[in-house]
């Protein structure tokens, strides 16, 4: 199973509205399948024109490591020579830090990932996950 394009939509769509409620800066989501493949983005007005990139690279890296962005932050600070090679490996598109959210269906599968910036990077992984689990998945962040 993958994430449908409709189910994409919503989670961005809960993410703005969870970032609305918590008064957070104009947000940035985008949501990959499991291949790594964007699905759906969208840029909240206000935000900055270069999220995209940031968005995706926090989801890029964790749906290709099959880890949240919180885990790769911390293998970066232990072991920043692998994060450097990781991100060598995928051209540079890899941003570990939270806001990169693991999408997995109710039996543990990979379905995709969601990558939000904006606000803090705390903040983005909290709005995020929120609007994942909204949606009857599980996110992990």
């Amino acid at each position: 199973m993958t994430i449908s394009l409709r189910r994409a939509r919503t989670i961005i769509r809960k993410t703005f509205e969870k970032g609305r409620e918590m008064e957070l800066k104009p947000l940035s989501v985008v949501v990959l399948d499991a291949g790594g493949n964007v699905q759906a983005f969208e840029r909240e007005d206000g935000a900055a024109p270069g999220r995209f990139e940031i968005a995706f690279g926090k989801a890029y890296g964790t749906v290709m490591l099959g880890i949240p962005g919180s885990a790769q932050m911390a293998r970066a600070e232990s072991q920043a020579y692998f994060m450097g090679c990781v991100n060598g490996a995928y051209g540079g598109k890899v941003i570990p830090v939270p806001g990169g959210i693991l999408i997995r269906d109710r039996k543990g599968a990979v379905v995709g990932a969601i990558g939000v910036t904006g606000d803090t990077s705390d903040n983005d992984a909290a709005v995020g996950s929120a609007a994942v689990e909204a949606v009857g998945l599980v996110a992990e962040s």
